[in-house]
């Protein structure tokens, strides 16, 4: 029998679907950075959104150096049920076998892959917004290479959307799920300025029980209606409760709900409308043993972003459904985001300080703000 082990989630990424990319025989490095350390790790690689099989070549997991390199004597090669290559099947997930390497709370990884195939952008690539440099090499396998080389830059994920850790039995696990503000959008890239990653800071900062936090943001993501990928209610049981280790799960959604960005009539969400489908969110949650933490939708008042998403209606609709927030039972608690970030004088906006320009995403200032707002009471 399998020794039982206390997988954790150290890092995510919310499969979705990438738009217009082809990828053929290649090697993509990806370099995500972790919450929690440990001394045992795997992957997992998604094919969420592929049509059709997909093949890994070889995989390797390393300590990241600089740019694209690894560190030397770090290299560990992946396997899959014991085997260097797989094939993940239409819409599936695959966990590569367990791997001995020692990894330092928010440590920067890089995971290679080698992707023999050819991949049009009929394929399906499973892949979202970095903010952060990732890399792809020319033509080959460098998955191996200390200092693989670079046929071209991306701010990309393609394909990996975990890296777990064995962790001890009273660690715990939360997820962040939302949009771009989740995201960090418009952030100082390779900065790590999302709120995830403040809170995560923050966490290791403290020290006493590992807390992993891990990152499921996705820009666009809205309660009700898929666009970009899935939406809040159809991802929740992939996103949030299949997450090794998930024991919380900070929900901020609604704010692309709101602001309808294909102005489509069928979707122009009202207050009870919003606040249904938060209730199904902690519902399910809980159901799964998860404690469902809300939080509230920050202003984006006279936004420039997408000019004219902003007016009196779609305000209304926040404020009521914010106020819902603040007294419902619904959820097990609150993170109160709004109040973090808005102007005291105008609650309508954020404070300029806090704002990063376009009156919708906060600047890397307002980002930290979100994390520092976050209170460590929760995870009792």
């Amino acid at each position: 029998m399998t020794e039982h082990r206390n997988w954790v989630g150290t890092w995510t990424a919310a499969p979705a679907p990438a738009e217009g990319v082809a990828l053929a025989n290649i090697t993509l490095r990806m370099t995500p950075r972790v919450s929690i350390g440990g001394d045992t790790v795997r992957v997992r690689i998604s094919n969420a959104y592929g049509v059709r099989p997909l093949r890994i070549g070889a995989a390797h997991i390393a300590l990241r150096g600089e740019a694209a390199t690894i560190v030397p004597g770090s290299d560990r090669m992946l396997t899959f049920g014991g085997e260097r290559q797989a094939t993940i099947a239409a819409g599936a997930v695959l966990v590569s076998d367990v791997v001995a390497l020692e990894v330092k709370p928010l440590a920067d990884l890089a995971v290679s892959f080698f992707l023999p195939q050819d991949l049009p952008a009929a394929f399906g690539i499973t892949g979202r917004y970095a903010r952060q440099t990732n890399y792809i090499s020319p033509v080959g396998d460098f998955t191996a290479e200390t200092a693989m080389p670079v046929g071209k830059l991306t701010d990309d994920w393609y394909f990996l959307c975990g890296v777990d850790v064995v962790a001890p039995k009273e660690a715990l696990g939360v997820v962040a799920v939302g949009d771009s503000l989740t995201d960090a959008n418009i952030s100082t890239h390779d900065g790590h300025h999302s709120w995830p990653s403040q809170l995560a800071r923050r966490l290791i900062a403290k020290g006493g029980r590992p807390i992993a936090v891990m990152n499921q943001g996705l820009g666009g993501n809205r309660i009700l209606h898929d666009v970009r990928g899935d939406s809040g209610l159809k991802r929740l049981d992939r996103d949030v409760i299949a997450q090794p280790g998930a024991t919380h799960c900070i929900i901020m959604l609604g704010t692309n709900d709101l602001r309808n960005r294909g102005a489509d009539p069928a979707q122009e969400v009202t207050a009870p409308q919003m606040i249904a489908g938060l209730k199904q969110l902690a519902l399910r949650g809980q159901s799964a043993g998860i404690k469902m933490i809300g939080a509230t939708l920050t202003p984006f008042w006279n936004e420039t972003f997408l000019p004219g998403a902003w007016n009196p209606r779609r305000e209304a609709v926040r404020e009521a459904v914010n106020a819902w927030l603040r007294e419902a039972t619904a959820f097990d608690a609150l993170v109160d985001f709004d109040k973090a970030l808005r102007d005291p004088e105008n609650t309508l906006r954020m404070l300029p300080k806090y704002d990063c320009g376009d009156h919708l995403h906060p600047s890397d200032l307002g980002y930290r703000a979100m994390g520092d707002a976050i209170d460590f009471a929760l995870f009792d």
